[in-house]
């Protein structure tokens, strides 16, 4: 267990602890905290350099066999100067977690090491009343199955982005409503386009815009960009102006496929249709009308939420309205 972004452990000890349990009894693991996991959210700010040095120790270890995000936030971006992709290329591991994590999915893409977008312990292991089943299910196929996830099969459970107080040990107990999932759409695009998987959280893409862990031109070519947004539900218009900055980069006319998350809309239930225009309008601007976009996934901040290899082949069947993931992420 590593704290790369926010201090959440030490800030919130009752929903860590809740994540660790539910974790632990969820898939016979045993989580063990680095030396920095559980600091003060103040020192973990502070300390970006003991946060990779966290990651790079559980990396080196014989006996750790993955790595899990306590959480997200904001700034897992100052772990560059401090990250050796060599080390995390001589051992591959398991490493999943979203959000602000999308730095660090990139640092391992660029050391050429599969890792997984999906729940971090806090928000999805340690979700009120018990994890969702589709969450676990789908962690379960990407982190402790060989065989590839294959057809990404539909969220019957319903979806939920409510706020509640991780400190209420009453609340932490109890399920948070969930709405109906309608299901997953196609914007644009015909027949089916197969892919490797990149993309992120949008914010934090745009943090990593112009670094060193940034995937070359070629490297989106033919891929599958996955796009989600963050709970602060950033205005629309700014993620037009952010995939302006793809296109300008030569990266939207290279596409094979995009697929944008279920967002969290925070007071705004109109936040979903502007956002799918804004980003349907984009990808017009720059020719790419025929691009394949399916809309409504489960791979955002809202919860539950399935597990996405970074980097292996996918396939969008548009007439079918589906997601398939070709390859495993894991090894035997």
């Amino acid at each position: 267990m590593v704290s790369p972004s926010w201090g959440g452990p030490g800030t919130v000890p009752a929903r860590y602890a809740a994540g660790k349990r539910q974790f632990e009894q969820g898939f016979g693991i045993e989580l063990v905290e680095m030396a920095h996991t559980l600091a003060p959210a103040d020192w973990v700010r502070a300390n970006p350099q003991a946060r990779a040095e966290d990651l790079m120790a559980a990396l080196a270890d014989p006996e750790i066999a993955g790595i899990v995000a306590s959480i997200g936030g904001d700034d897992a971006i100052r772990l560059i100067p401090y990250l050796d992709l060599e080390l995390i290329r001589r051992n591959p591991k398991v490493f999943i977690g979203f959000s602000d994590t999308t730095s660090l999915h990139l640092a391992c893409y660029a050391a050429g090491i599969t890792s997984f977008y999906g729940p971090s312990l806090m928000a999805g292991f340690a979700e009120n009343g018990g994890m969702h089943r589709f969450t676990a299910e789908g962690v379960r196929k990407a982190l402790f199955e060989v065989e590839p996830i294959g057809l990404v099969g539909p969220n019957q459970e319903g979806w939920t982005a409510e706020r509640t107080d991780w400190n209420d040990p009453v609340l932490q107990a109890q399920p948070r409503r969930l709405h109906p999932a309608d299901p997953v759409r196609v914007l644009q695009g015909n027949g089916v386009a197969s892919g490797r998987l990149l993309g992120g959280c949008a914010e934090v893409l745009e943090m990593a815009k112009g670094t060193g862990w940034w995937p070359p031109l070629d490297a989106w070519d033919g891929a599958i960009l996955f796009y989600e947004t963050s709970e602060e539900a950033p205005d629309p218009g700014f993620v037009r102006y952010w995939l302006r900055n793809f296109a300008a980069q030569g990266i939207l006319r290279r596409l094979g496929g995009m697929l944008l998350a279920r967002p969290d809309p925070g007071s705004d239930p109109t936040y979903r249709a502007r956002l799918e225009a804004a980003v349907t309008e984009t990808l017009a601007e720059e020719g790419c009308v025929t691009l394949p976009l399916l809309s409504g996934l489960d791979f955002g901040h809202t919860q539950p939420m399935l597990t996405l290899p970074y980097g292996v082949m996918a396939r969008i069947d548009c007439a079918a309205a589906t997601l398939t993931i070709l390859e495993s992420g894991v090894a035997p």
